[in-house]
């Protein structure tokens, strides 16, 4: 029987992140992968979406060149084999650069089989280890309604080589809103129902209803408080909206509701304890039984790679801040946001200031014709503490990042207001935001 420090089974961004730390601490470390290293987010989730959505931005930015002053002289091309092309080798270089990073870990193909507290079968072999930190991720999730297993969903999505001209998305989340703003570039009729009132159910309402507005004139159609009953044909969906029953036909229909934990083999026997289908674990990331770790997706805290990542040094017993974690929406514009929407602050009975400031005011947004913008920063009235950002956005992603590291630092709104921004920049934006809320 094989006998190591650490087993991880998986290999997305918690898993091979935690594997490469524990190994360079000095620890044995074998993670076990039943697909392709990287997981999710690099074969069929963050990367290549991202690859898409710049082949999309460039889409656009073609489209509008005249207006910068550079005729291209004929209308652009679109090709979307070759956006997929440059899509499938951007994942393969970073895959190779995942291996690379293993290179003082062990890896085996195989589906892991959890046997006991310190025991886990692959390939009918035996692994003991005194640490086992599941990371197996998510999966697409579906709603029970008749005519779903017609639907495609954003793992089948990515592996398409070709595009509908018209496509319903069900689901207005996150997933639902990257793929519609990239097929409305590529000239796709994109049409997404939404349970929910807004879009972007986790941001704050203004800017979700921002966003949807934004790309209301790019040509989407969005139906939000719409409840989908069925589909058929895997081309009309049926939905509830007010009280009345309509629907909405396209050539292809994605399913784009969520995604679920993947739980490995051996949980239920046992004994695991679960929480709404996710593993349930405490502030360690251990599990209801001592030695067994999980984190990223699977445990259903945060369901984004850097929360993963944050996870397992968390469960290699590292210092690690949780409780502040930016995510983003790449769209055009991007959505971002951090900590506290206004809604969840009222919910608390906080007594808050907020300040905004627009892209317009902006000369760097002006000037890269980028004007289409809001930033909004909340802060606790008496302490001056940042409570929430949110942003809708050129390079909201990227701007979130200096109000995320900020609260997580304990950073007041006093302090980032006496810090000095360069100009003309986008983060000016962020800076004037902070600077109202304190008026």
């Amino acid at each position: 029987m094989k006998s190591v420090d650490i087993v991880i089974i998986g290999s997305g961004p918690g898993g091979y992140a935690t594997g490469a730390e524990a190994a360079c601490d000095g620890n044995s470390v074998i993670i076990i992968e039943r697909d392709e290293l990287g997981g999710t987010c690099l074969n069929r989730g963050c990367i290549p979406t991202k690859a898409l959505c710049r082949s999309a931005e460039v889409a656009d930015t073609v489209r509008s060149a005249a207006e910068f002053g550079v005729d291209i002289g004929c209308a652009p091309v679109l090709d979307f084999g070759k956006a997929v092309k440059r899509k499938n080798e951007v994942v393969s270089e970073l895959r190779e650069g995942v291996a690379q990073t293993l290179s003082e870990t062990e890896v085996i193909r195989g589906e892991a089989r959890l046997k006991s507290a310190n025991e886990v079968e692959v390939n009918g072999e035996t692994i003991r280890a005194g640490k086992i930190i599941i990371a197996t991720g998510s999966a697409p999730a579906s709603l029970p309604i008749p005519g779903a297993e017609l639907t495609v969903n954003s793992d089948q999505m990515l592996s398409a080589e070709t595009l509908p001209s018209s496509i319903i998305i069900i689901g207005g989340g996150v997933i639902g809103m990257e793929f519609a703003s990239i097929f409305a570039s590529f000239d796709v009729k994109v049409t997404v129902i939404e349970y929910c009132k807004e879009i972007l159910p986790p941001f704050d309402v203004e800017i979700a209803k921002r966003l949807r507005m934004s790309l209301k004139r790019r040509g989407i159609n969005i139906i939000t408080s719409a409840e989908v009953k069925s589909i058929a044909d895997g081309r009309t969906v049926t939905y509830e909206s007010k009280g009345k029953i309509k629907e909405e036909s396209a050539d292809m229909v994605m399913m784009a509701v969520g995604r679920k934990p993947v739980l490995p083999e051996g949980l239920n026997e046992l004994g695991i304890k679960l929480n709404r289908n996710a593993i349930q674990v405490d502030e360690n990331m251990q599990t209801s039984i001592p030695g067994i770790y999980a984190i990223g997706d699977v445990n259903g805290l945060c369901m984004l790679a850097h929360a993963a990542s944050a996870q397992g040094r968390v469960a290699l017993g590292k210092r690690q801040r949780l409780d502040v974690v930016p995510s983003a929406v790449f769209t055009q514009p991007e959505c971002a946001m951090a900590g506290l929407t206004e809604t969840q602050c009222i919910d608390r009975n906080l007594n808050i200031k907020v300040g905004k400031a627009t892209f317009r005011a902006n000369g760097k947004a002006l000037a890269i014709g980028e004007a289409d913008g809001l930033v909004k920063v909340i802060i606790e009235a008496d302490s001056h503490k940042i409570l929430g950002c949110h942003i809708c956005g050129a390079h909201a992603a990227d701007l979130i990042q200096e109000m995320a590291t900020a609260m997580s630092a304990n950073i007041s709104a006093d302090d980032v207001a006496e810090s000095i921004h360069s100009h003309p920049t986008l983060g000016e934006t962020v800076h004037a935001a902070v600077l109202n809320a304190l008026k």
